[in-house]
Protein backbone atom coordinates (compact mmCIF):
# COMPACT_ATOMS: atom_id res chain seq x y z
CA UNK A 1 0.00 0.00 0.00
CA UNK A 2 1.18 3.23 -1.06
CA UNK A 3 0.30 5.71 1.72
CA UNK A 4 -0.73 9.75 1.19
CA UNK A 5 1.04 12.80 2.57
CA UNK A 6 -1.89 13.17 5.43
CA UNK A 7 -2.14 9.74 6.28
CA UNK A 8 1.52 10.02 6.84
CA UNK A 9 1.47 13.31 8.67
CA UNK A 10 -0.99 12.10 11.07
CA UNK A 11 1.05 9.10 11.75
CA UNK A 12 4.21 11.05 12.41
CA UNK A 13 1.52 13.37 14.76
CA UNK A 14 0.49 10.34 17.26
CA UNK A 15 -2.64 10.02 15.60
CA UNK A 16 -3.03 6.48 16.62
CA UNK A 17 -5.52 5.15 13.64
CA UNK A 18 -3.38 6.57 11.32
CA UNK A 19 0.13 4.34 12.97
CA UNK A 20 -2.21 1.82 13.29
CA UNK A 21 -3.21 1.64 9.86
CA UNK A 22 0.54 1.80 8.73
CA UNK A 23 1.40 -0.94 10.84
CA UNK A 24 -1.07 -3.66 9.27
CA UNK A 25 0.39 -3.51 6.19
CA UNK A 26 3.63 -5.18 6.00
CA UNK A 27 4.57 -3.01 2.75
CA UNK A 28 4.35 0.44 3.60
CA UNK A 29 5.27 2.31 0.83
CA UNK A 30 5.03 6.29 0.02
CA UNK A 31 6.04 8.68 -2.97
CA UNK A 32 9.04 10.70 -3.32
CA UNK A 33 6.72 13.28 -3.48
CA UNK A 34 5.01 12.66 -0.21
CA UNK A 35 8.48 12.74 1.97
CA UNK A 36 9.19 15.83 0.24
CA UNK A 37 5.67 17.33 1.06
CA UNK A 38 6.24 16.11 4.66
CA UNK A 39 9.73 17.44 4.88
CA UNK A 40 8.83 20.88 3.61
CA UNK A 41 6.80 20.89 6.50
CA UNK A 42 9.27 20.07 9.01
CA UNK A 43 10.01 23.14 11.35
CA UNK A 44 13.85 22.65 12.17
CA UNK A 45 16.44 19.73 11.57
CA UNK A 46 15.42 17.83 14.48
CA UNK A 47 11.58 17.79 12.76
CA UNK A 48 13.66 16.67 9.94
CA UNK A 49 15.34 13.84 11.67
CA UNK A 50 12.45 12.96 13.38
CA UNK A 51 10.53 11.91 9.76
CA UNK A 52 13.65 10.10 8.73
CA UNK A 53 14.00 7.91 11.91
CA UNK A 54 10.01 7.60 11.65
CA UNK A 55 9.91 6.24 8.38
CA UNK A 56 13.35 3.81 8.82
CA UNK A 57 11.56 2.06 11.77
CA UNK A 58 8.64 1.61 10.65
CA UNK A 59 10.06 0.13 7.23
CA UNK A 60 8.09 2.78 4.94
CA UNK A 61 9.97 2.61 1.46
CA UNK A 62 10.41 5.73 -0.83
CA UNK A 63 9.00 5.00 -4.33
CA UNK A 64 11.38 7.35 -7.17
CA UNK A 65 9.54 9.05 -10.00
CA UNK A 66 9.88 7.02 -13.24
CA UNK A 67 9.22 8.51 -16.90
CA UNK A 68 6.21 6.75 -16.68
CA UNK A 69 5.06 8.25 -13.39
CA UNK A 70 5.33 11.54 -14.90
CA UNK A 71 3.79 10.81 -18.18
CA UNK A 72 0.72 9.23 -16.55
CA UNK A 73 0.46 12.12 -14.02
CA UNK A 74 0.74 14.71 -17.25
CA UNK A 75 -2.46 12.55 -18.45
CA UNK A 76 -4.17 12.85 -15.17
CA UNK A 77 -3.01 16.70 -15.07
CA UNK A 78 -5.00 16.98 -18.36
CA UNK A 79 -8.60 14.67 -17.47
CA UNK A 80 -8.78 15.65 -13.88
CA UNK A 81 -6.77 18.48 -13.13
CA UNK A 82 -9.57 21.13 -13.81
CA UNK A 83 -12.91 19.13 -12.95
CA UNK A 84 -11.46 17.60 -9.67
CA UNK A 85 -8.77 19.89 -8.47
CA UNK A 86 -6.03 17.45 -9.14
CA UNK A 87 -2.51 19.09 -8.39
CA UNK A 88 0.92 18.39 -8.88
CA UNK A 89 1.37 16.36 -6.40
CA UNK A 90 -1.56 14.49 -6.29
CA UNK A 91 -1.34 13.09 -9.98
CA UNK A 92 2.13 12.41 -9.35
CA UNK A 93 1.38 10.48 -6.18
CA UNK A 94 -1.63 8.56 -7.80
CA UNK A 95 0.36 7.91 -11.34
CA UNK A 96 3.02 6.11 -8.59
CA UNK A 97 0.19 4.56 -6.99
CA UNK A 98 -1.12 3.12 -10.17
CA UNK A 99 2.12 2.51 -12.09
CA UNK A 100 3.24 0.21 -9.33
CA UNK A 101 -0.35 -1.29 -8.88
CA UNK A 102 -0.72 -0.26 -5.25
CA UNK A 103 -4.01 1.09 -3.14
CA UNK A 104 -3.73 4.42 -2.36
CA UNK A 105 -4.47 5.03 1.27
CA UNK A 106 -5.63 8.81 1.76
CA UNK A 107 -8.34 10.84 3.46
CA UNK A 108 -8.51 13.01 0.63
CA UNK A 109 -11.07 11.21 -2.05
CA UNK A 110 -12.12 14.80 -3.97
CA UNK A 111 -8.94 15.28 -5.47
CA UNK A 112 -9.12 11.14 -6.44
CA UNK A 113 -12.36 10.41 -7.33
CA UNK A 114 -12.52 10.45 -10.91
CA UNK A 115 -9.21 8.74 -11.14
CA UNK A 116 -11.10 5.34 -12.82
CA UNK A 117 -7.58 3.11 -12.66
CA UNK A 118 -6.53 3.76 -9.26
CA UNK A 119 -7.61 1.88 -6.06
CA UNK A 120 -8.27 4.30 -3.19
CA UNK A 121 -8.50 3.13 0.42
CA UNK A 122 -10.30 6.16 2.25
CA UNK A 123 -9.12 6.75 5.71
CA UNK A 124 -10.86 8.62 8.15
CA UNK A 125 -8.85 10.45 11.14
Amino acid sequence: MIFDTDVLVWALRGKVTAAALMETDADRQVSVVTYMEVLRGARDKRDVGNIKLFLAETGVRILPLTENIGHRACIYIEEYGLRAGLGVAGALVAATAVEGRLTLCTGDRKHYRLIADLDVRLFRA
